[in-house]
């Protein structure tokens, strides 16, 4: 597996990356209610990183929303294409992520983010991004709130609060398992945010974490460690 580079034109700099976001955040639909959970495909995304070498290793994870069993996967190992930037974390990684999902053969359906979309400063986190770089509808489901406030929801598997920013409901924390702290769950690109409650619950049956996320973490890490054992037996033959 080659490693990519960073895109020609891509930004360079904070203004560059805010400007970018800007017009991206223009081409959000928010007003459409997204595929029922059950139907289709649904496609798990994350990325590891190993800062001393520079790479950024991406996994897309195509599941049948019915079954949740694995249909296709694909990674991609990339440079990281932008310094470490808090609310602008998605120009670190969406390079290697969309060619991950560009090595596809089957429909994605609904991709779903081990981060945040509508629950970010700016309102555009990496769910609503890559929602409106592939068209696709586009969830995120957080392991953290980031800096926005909610109540704790109710104990039970399915309970939820709002997660709050100035008032304004950016997203949910939801209760995917009965006693276990609440994942938080926002709206990426064309997909309601009860919808999205609705296809976390149906993704995490077992688990706090959604399938989608289990299955993409374990393979963008082993794709990081086979791209690095690869480099460093390449530094020894050297």
């Amino acid at each position: 597996m080659g490693i990519i580079g960073v895109p020609a034109g891509w930004p360079a700099d904070e203004a560059g990356a805010l400007e970018v976001q800007r017009a991206l955040r223009g081409r959000l639909v928010l007003a459409e209610e997204g595929p029922p959970p059950g139907e289709g495909h649904v496609t798990g995304l994350d990325v590891a990183y190993d800062d001393e070498r520079d790479l950024v290793a991406a996994a897309a994870v195509v599941l049948d929303a019915q079954t949740l069993a694995v249909v296709e996967e694909a990674t991609a190992v990339g440079r990281v294409s932008f310094p470490y930037v808090p609310g602008l974390l998605a120009f670190r990684e969406i390079p290697t992520v969309l060619t991950a999902l560009d090595a596809l053969t089957a429909d994605p359906g609904l991709l779903v983010c081990d981060g945040y979309g509508l629950a970010h400063p700016r309102r555009f986190g990496l769910a609503a991004h890559l929602g409106v770089l592939t068209g696709r509808p586009a969830i995120g489901v957080a392991k953290n709130p980031f800096a926005f406030t909610y109540d704790q929801p109710g104990p039970d598997r399915g309970d939820f609060a709002p997660l709050l920013a100035d008032g304004e409901e950016v997203g949910r924390a939801l209760r995917t398992r009965r006693g276990v702290k609440p994942v938080f769950v926002s709206v990426g690109h064309r997909i309601s945010l009860g919808n999205a409650c609705a296809h976390a619950l149906a993704l995490a049956p077992r688990y706090r974490i959604p399938e989608t996320t289990r299955h993409a973490d374990a393979l963008c890490r082993r794709a990081l460690a086979e791209a690095l054992a690869v480099s460093d037996e390449r530094a020894r033959a050297e």
